[in-house]
């Protein structure tokens, strides 16, 4: 597989190449965002904790108990 990279701007929810290339028609293209176009957003990552040893799993069994009812 070769490839090539170019540069390009999206206009009115197109892409266009700033450079005069021409494209087969079809061909598989990847789109990269660059930072420069995100710069200023703030990216939120949700973390969830992992065990550092399996056998801690059973100190987080849950346990399921019922409430009486009032009356």
């Amino acid at each position: 597989m070769t490839i090539a990279t170019y540069e390009g701007v999206v206009e009115k929810g197109k892409i266009r190449l700033k450079s005069a290339v021409r494209l087969p028609e079809n061909a598989k293209v990847y789109v990269v965002v660059t930072d420069s176009e995100t710069e200023g957003k703030k990216v939120v990552r949700l973390l969830t904790p992992r065990l550092a040893h399996r056998e801690q799993a059973s100190h987080f069994k849950m346990q399921v108990s019922r409430e009486k009812p009032n009356g």
